[in-house]
């Protein structure tokens, strides 16, 4: 039987770059195929071509063992093929079944007049999303829906045009863990329905999970593909960066002093030391992303803060800073300015320590660029470049940039590997134990409760605002635990 669909041999290069060499990939209907690799490695370009976006500049395309050129995204969409992006296609003023129908409205017919038929948009929209167990009332606004319920949507929407190969690109970014496994029992009963999924995501844990095969792309080509159960975490991001995984952890290390305290009430007390990593773990409007903020003085805390075994009143962010701390928001736009230089962000925090009788000493201030740059291996090597041309864990390593430049001693780092891929998420755990090793410490907010697990000496557990457990690394720590603890 022949696979849903194949690529024989295609490449695709812009310019002088060449993001695919001779790539051979397939996706058997009833099957879910993991696509990963680093940035860059061509997994857009892939998908891409598979959805009509790009053509390629050599090999094939095969649809049920027919030859396939697609002219754009109409063609793929004819020959079976969507993709579920990110950022879901939807209108969020019309129904769930005004969206599912768009472009097919079931009409009635009077003479020379047509009119939707409400009765059957209604039928259709149900009908379509009972086959994910999911029902709504399909009158209801798409823009009254939870990011998991309209990704539902999309999914219903190809449905009703019969699509029967499924490209979904990050489906879980912006999902909670209940809702992460909604979405895989859905997934598991489109497989069992003869649907066949490529599934492209950094979160391996996942792909270990869901994938009956991995294929792994570096450099534009495939370094290595495997079927369900030969394949681990560990295997992966070996393929992905051609290096042996790090094995993680961290040597138990010498706390220095106390660098914050906080106390509130009969909640567990925020306390870091130099040379520690505490972690927040939280389901979403836990209370984590408050806490953080009111150590960071943006909102007022409602409790007693000591910084370095000193009391202090945090009126605002420039106390916060005033008194050794940084904070890399979970939104990097609200802590970079994307139009502004790699430069100019790195010295964001720091520009009163390179100010000279009211003038900025720009030599000074590249050299401080220049060196963290090279600290941190931020890329391309062009402090001129504005930072919103970057990949998202160049980004992070701008903000962290800017906060080793002013010398804090504490960081509050908010989903600090978001978005990133596991090469670059690795290079950020490493430049976060480097930076505690060196006597610093470090609060990690994160809904990565693995990371947590891996990266912390302990876990503060946030539930409906208050701290209600501390989980110690010495007592065994992992994300199944941690879970239990907040309640997911």
């Amino acid at each position: 039987m022949p696979s849903a669909i194949s690529t024989e041999r295609i490449s695709k290069h812009f310019g002088a770059n060449r993001a695919l060499d001779q790539i051979d990939f397939d996706v058997a209907f009833g099957e879910v195929h993991a696509l990963v690799g680093e940035n860059g490695a061509g997994k857009s370009t892939l998908i891409r071509i598979l959805s009509g976006v790009h053509q390629p500049d050599a090999g094939r395309i095969l649809v049920e063992g027919k030859e396939q050129r697609f002219a754009g995204p109409h063609d793929a969409i004819a020959a079976g093929i969507v993709t579920i992006p990110q950022e879901l296609r939807l209108v969020p003023a019309l129904s769930i079944a005004e969206n599912i129908a768009l472009g097919d409205l079931p009409v009635r017919r009077f003479g020379p007049m047509a009119l939707i038929d409400r009765g059957r948009l209604r039928e259709q929209g149900r009908a379509v999303l009972a086959q994910l167990d999911f029902v709504p009332d399909v009158d209801c606004p798409v823009s009254r829906l939870s990011f998991a319920e309209r990704q539902l949507v999309a999914i219903g929407r190809a449905l009703h045009r019969e699509c029967r190969i499924f490209i979904l690109d990050e489906p879980t970014a912006a999902l909670e863990q209940h809702e992460i496994e909604r979405l895989f029992s859905v997934l598991k009963r489109m497989r069992a329905q003869g649907t066949a999924i490529i599934y492209i995501s950094h979160e391996l844990d996942e792909v270990v999970e869901v994938a009956d095969r991995c294929t792994v792309l570096r450099d534009g080509r495939v370094v290595a593909s495997a079927r369900r159960g030969s394949f681990a975490v560990a295997d992966l991001i070996s393929a992905m960066t051609g290096r042996v995984q790090d094995p993680g952890g961290s040597a138990p290390r010498a706390l220095g002093p106390t660098l914050l305290h906080m106390q509130r009430g009969n909640d567990q007390p925020v306390s870091v030391h130099a040379g520690e990593m505490i972690g927040l773990a939280g389901l979403l409007g836990s209370g984590t992303e408050a806490i953080m903020r009111g150590l960071f003085g943006v909102l007022r805390p409602d409790a007693g803060i000591s910084v370095g075994g000193e009391p202090r009143t945090l009126r605002g962010p420039a106390d916060a800073i005033a008194s050794g701390i940084g904070f890399s928001p979970g939104e990097r736009a609200l802590g970079l300015v994307l139009n502004q230089s790699v430069r100019d962000n790195i010295l964001l925090a720091s520009l009163d320590q390179v100010t000279r009788n009211f003038v900025v000493d720009r030599q000074a201030g590249d050299r401080i660029a220049a060196e963290l740059i090279d600290l941190l291996d931020i890329r391309p090597r062009r402090p001129e470049l504005p930072v919103r041309a970057l990949s998202g864990g160049n980004q992070q390593k701008v903000l962290l940039a800017k906060w080793l430049a002013r010398r804090v001693r504490l960081l509050l780092l908010e989903e600090p590997t978001q978005g990133i891929d596991v090469g670059a998420k690795a290079q950020i755990h490493a430049l976060i134990r480097d930076f505690v090793t060196r006597g610093g410490g470090a609060l990690i907010a994160s809904s990565d409760l693995a990371e947590l697990a891996r990266l912390c000496d302990a876990v503060l557990a946030v539930r409906q605002g208050a701290i209600t457990a501390r989980l110690d690394r010495t007592a065994g720590l992992d994300d199944a635990t941690l879970r239990t603890a907040i309640g997911a």
